[in-house]
């Protein structure tokens, strides 16, 4: 059996107790064993990032360009092989686990280049004779704390410009995917990082993220996940006066307009709502469509659900692959029951589906009839699941979509330019599509929302050394 191991101060250690890798398309297949680290390995994780950051914070822009583009060269080399590991171990059908892969090597080549990129000021002072200049400088030891859902390419958008820009890491991936983070630590093991500038620890995150979250040198920390550990991290940094960075949650709303192209408009709600099996948070959850097209828009939505092959995330023809566990599937079940008890109509699926391989498969749900005060349109259930919310025009649906305490990605189907350029003035979210899915984001340019999906600087392209450097301000008297 294969054994997703930490990697702390240059070493593998097999952990304090492993938990089983498990294959949610075939509960039979057990990938690997998974290191659960103690309190005492976080702790040392987090020395040994101590101890390496004033040499990897010394180094050229060419050594921090040559370890990174090492690293986003092998990812890419491998990216068949990684990209099944994701998708046997994740779920998602093997052409996005690829595709995913590909994504982070291509990160970590972006970052490279960041690393020559730098950037600063010289200035007048308004005192005669006195020049200013403004830099950039590492923050130190940074925390990166990752979901399951994107097991490979959120560990790199956080890992790559943390290194970039001079600080060093400890990483504490999601418990459910460890193939993916083992993978990436043992290619980042040699890339010529000094020893101790990269650290992986495994386990649950109740066990380790306090430590990380209290020890005084871990100066800032990166986390993406749920809104309640968001909020509880928050407080934890604030007490200890880190530096913090939160991408939580989101209930995205996709507006089709009477004018939409229907085609364009089924497509996108399609992918942004069910593909990757719709654990993502940036899926179109909320599909608010206007009266004179609703209709005729459920009645394709589905028809294209029908079509859809629910399967083994391996298996070529799949197109929808299981959710991520036992415990996700149930929840994405209680909410189509929840969503029913209050007038919902469920149109197409929503139930537990059998197939040859024992898996947590569910048939993609679209559920008709709601309204805006309903849970389903409240709460992210984060799993195949859509709910449709007619209104009556554009107005309407503007304001139903920015009711929500998330403001993540939001999106709108139109031909109409004066609509789109109004939506996206006026859409409460961070990132906004038009005649796009709202999931599927470039990773050369920011990613993050409003109010309750994030706190703290951007992530990705040159937004992230916000949240990766500290600027000081130097004088000079000649």
């Amino acid at each position: 059996m294969t054994e997703f191991r930490n990697f702390i101060a240059g070493s593998w250690s097999e952990g304090a107790s492993q938990s089983p890798n498990i294959n949610p398309s075939d509960t039979r297949d057990v990938i690997g064993a998974a290191a659960r680290a103690s309190r005492a390995e976080a702790e040392a994780a987090i020395e040994a990032a101590h101890a390496a950051a004033p040499l990897w914070a010394a180094s050229t822009p060419q050594q921090r360009f040559d370890v990174l583009d090492r690293i986003g060269t092998e990812i890419l080399e491998r990216r068949e092989e990684l990209g099944r590991l994701l998708s046997r171990e994740e779920g998602k059908i093997l052409a996005e686990g690829i595709g995913e892969v590909m994504r982070a090597g291509q990160i970590f080549k972006f970052f490279a280049g960041e690393a020559l990129r730098q950037s600063g000021d010289v200035l007048a002072s308004v005192r005669p004779g006195v020049t200013v200049d403004v830099r950039r400088e590492p923050v130190g030891v940074v925390a990166l704390i990752t979901p399951w859902n994107f097991p490979i390419a959120i560990p790199t958008w956080k890992v790559a410009p943390a290194l970039a820009y001079g600080n060093t890491v400890v990483l504490k991936p999601a418990e459910l995917v460890p193939g993916s983070a083992h993978a990436l630590a043992e290619i980042i093991s040699r890339s010529g990082l000094p020893v101790g500038a990269f650290n992986l620890v495994g386990g649950k995150g109740s066990d380790i993220g306090p430590v990380l979250t209290s020890h005084p040198k871990v100066k800032a920390v990166s986390f993406t996940g749920s809104v309640p550990t968001g909020r509880g991290i928050a407080r934890a940094c604030a007490e200890n006066l880190k530096k913090v960075q939160l991408e939580m949650g989101g209930k995205n709303p996709m507006v089709v307009l009477d004018d939409a192209d229907l085609d364009i408009a089924v497509a996108a709600s399609l992918n942004g709502a069910f593909f990757s099996t719709g654990q993502r948070c940036t899926a179109s959850s909320r599909l608010i469509v206007t009266e004179g097209i609703h209709d005729r828009f459920v009645a394709r939505m589905t028809e294209a659900l029908r079509k859809l092959v629910v399967g083994d995330a391996l298996d070529p023809a799949t197109q929808i692959g299981p959710v991520v566990d036992e415990r996700q599937l149930a929840q994405d079940l209680d909410y189509v029951d929840i969503a029913r008890s209050e007038g919902g109509k469920v149109a197409f699926g929503g139930e537990r589906l059998n197939r040859e391989k024992p898996g947590f498969y569910m048939a993609p749900a679209l559920i008709t009839e709601t309204t805006p005060g309903m849970r389903i349109n409240r709460e992210e259930v984060f799993g195949p699941v859509a709910s449709v919310i007619r209104v009556k025009d554009y107005d309407e649906a503007l304001a139903v979509a920015n009711d929500s305490e998330f403001g993540l990605s939001s999106g709108i189907c139109t031909t109409s330019l004066k609509y789109a350029s109004d939506f996206k003035a006026k859409a409460q979210a961070g990132m906004v599509m038009v005649n796009l899915p709202t999931a599927g984001v470039d990773y050369h340019v920011p990613f993050g929302g409003t109010k309750g999906s994030s706190f703290g600087p951007r992530e990705q392209g040159r937004y992230a050394a916000e949240f990766y450097t500290t600027v000081k301000t130097a004088y000079t008297q000649p």
